[in-house]
């Protein structure tokens, strides 16, 4: 992979050119999930991921660049990102993150992601009575507790939401039921029992969760 990025640093923009395409600018909704890059590409790398684990967190640091880079950017790979919702927190940050225009997907992705340490922070220190509006009542109620006592609204302005247009989302049952079933159907077709989890060429990496792991599978 060290090799492959060297030579995407040479000759990233030549092959960009050459190929008509910005892959970097390709985000396509797929049936269970969003594909970033050149669908017809010879690797084709499925990300099982969740907001609210650390460990996906360190993952989108340290390899979400240099996979963009390597494989993304010159067509030679695509990346489709897939959600395993873990609890309430989770799905609220889930529910944002696909609110909207597709097009917007990947920056409110890549927003949970970079921000996690500080919203997470805020969700260790949150106090009982925070907690208990998370898990009990209307789903919809439940969803914005979450959002305005972590920050999310103020997120999600940033990239050009109105509150108004969150709590929509915040607020779409039957969207959000849809969510959660892709999710589960994603994860027990490939048999994903932890996060983060990947699938190179439809085949699930056993035991590679960690990004040096998985920069020796590619």
């Amino acid at each position: 992979m060290r090799k492959l990025v060297a030579a995407v640093l040479l000759a990233a923009a030549p092959l960009t050119a050459a190929l008509g395409q910005n892959w970097l600018a390709t985000v396509a909704a797929t049936d269970s999930g969003h594909r970033l890059g050149n669908p017809q590409a010879d690797i084709q790398l499925i990300e099982f991921v969740s907001y609210t684990c650390p460990h996906c967190g360190a993952f989108f640091r340290q390899g979400d660049g240099a996979i963009k880079l390597a494989l993304v950017q010159p067509g030679k790979g695509s990346v489709e990102v897939r959600h395993v919702i873990r609890d309430v927190v989770d799905l609220t940050a889930t529910t944002l993150v696909n609110c909207g225009d597709r097009s917007k997907f990947l920056g409110n992705h890549d927003m949970f992601f970079a921000r996690q340490d500080k919203w997470m922070t805020t969700w260790q220190l949150a106090l009982p009575s925070q907690r208990q509006r998370w898990q009990a009542g209307p789903l919809a109620q439940r969803l914005q507790a979450v959002a305005g006592d972590l920050g999310f609204y103020e997120m999600m302005e940033t990239r050009g939401y109105s509150r108004v247009q969150l709590d929509r989302c915040l607020g779409d049952e039957a969207a959000i039921r849809a969510l959660i079933d892709r999710s589960e159907a994603g994860a027990e077709a490939f048999g994903v029992n932890g996060t983060p989890s990947f699938v190179l060429n439809g085949k699930l990496l056993e035991g590679v969760h960690t990004w040096a792991e998985l920069q020796k599978a590619l």
